[in-house]
């Protein structure tokens, strides 16, 4: 899916080596837990990009390439399971990892 240029600010990169690193997509919309996350497995090694709202992830997803998507079920301008879906009819077989504050079973079962 990549090949257009990155719109300015698009995607924010927590390090600066980024070669040879496993690459992490992070979406979510609350900074505490963006934060956390993103620091933690920078700290790791991991190359960590973020997106705060369902738009700039799909844009994320358009220009560059992810070992791992970790994605918010409940986002501004979408929902995570939406993306998943029109991703995967896209052929992106990223592996994706939903973050969910869910309390019904039916939700979590999803």
């Amino acid at each position: 899916m990549p090949g257009r240029p990155p719109p300015a600010g698009l995607c924010r990169p927590w390090c600066n080596d980024r070669s040879g690193s496993m690459k992490i997509l992070i979406v979510e919309d609350e900074e505490k837990t963006t934060d956390f996350l993103a620091r933690g497995l920078a700290e790791e090694g991991f190359a960590v990009d973020t997106a705060r709202d369902a738009p700039t992830a799909e844009d994320c997803v358009a220009i560059n390439e992810y070992d791992l998507i970790v994605l918010d079920v409940m986002l501004p301008g979408g929902n995570g399971f939406s993306l998943c879906r029109r991703w995967r009819e896209a052929g992106l077989t990223t592996p994706i990892l939903f973050l969910a504050a869910c309390d019904e079973v039916r939700d979590r079962v999803r």
